[in-house]
């Protein structure tokens, strides 16, 4: 488990395949599986990225659960349905406040966290502030979660429905969201492409940080090839 902020992370809950996965589906029509991983088969994952030839890539899948900012998660999901790479068996099952009744909780930046907007953009960010505005900022943030819960638990507490109750629950982008999502890796590969680079926003940057080093430990050889030929 990857952690995150104050209370984010990625969990890498389970994976089917291995390097030596891609290379056995890539030689099938040959009969020519291997139980080890030779120099020589790491030639052949290069060749098969560098190459364009990436379904044995999706022989391998990756089941994550993320706890992240709804602002991410919605990032995340818009890249997924929008990406060029439309990969059928992408699975994203998210928790929902209609149902359920964990503990609520909030991304906060700290005080030094806030940044500037852009000057030349229309999206991104900037340097970051300076401690009196962050200081504000966090001080508006907070007495916003508060006003704002104090209207949810009085909804609860009055008999409204969950699914209605959580209209009042206050900053939205910043509600905690927890999801599982499984892809193949040439998914991760993709995924990895646009939210790591350096005009993807800060946070979600971060979290893609911890997946590709989570997906890196169980294929190290296809990961690396995918990334340097995508």
């Amino acid at each position: 488990m990857k952690k995150i902020f104050n209370n984010g992370y990625v969990r890498l809950v389970d994976t089917m395949g291995s390097d030596l996965s891609v290379v056995n589906s890539a030689r099938v029509s040959f009969n020519r599986a291997t139980e080890t991983l030779r120099p020589e088969d790491e030639k052949l994952i290069a060749y098969l990225a560098k190459n364009d030839h990436t379904s044995p890539f999706r022989h391998a899948t990756l089941q994550f659960e993320v706890y992240a900012p709804l602002m991410v998660a919605r990032q995340w999901w818009k890249y997924i349905i929008g990406s060029s790479h439309q990969d059928p068996f992408t699975a994203w099952n998210e928790s929902s406040r209609r149902y359920v009744t964990e503990e609520i909780e909030f991304y906060i930046p700290k005080v030094t966290d806030w940044r500037s907007k852009p000057e030349n953009s229309k999206q991104g960010s900037g340097p970051n502030l300076d401690e009196k505005i962050g200081g504000e900022a966090l001080d508006r943030l907070l007495d916003q979660i508060k006003s704002g819960m104090e209207n949810y638990n009085w909804a609860i507490d009055s008999g409204i429905a969950t699914e209605q109750a959580r209209l009042f629950i206050p900053s939205a982008y910043g509600l905690m969201v927890r999801w599982y999502w499984t892809v193949s890796l040439q998914g991760v590969a993709h995924f990895l492409q646009q939210r790591t680079d350096d005009h993807a926003q800060f946070e979600i940057r971060e979290y893609a940080q911890a997946v590709k080093e989570l997906a890196k430990e169980k294929f190290p050889v296809s990961l690396d090839a995918l990334l340097n030929h995508l």
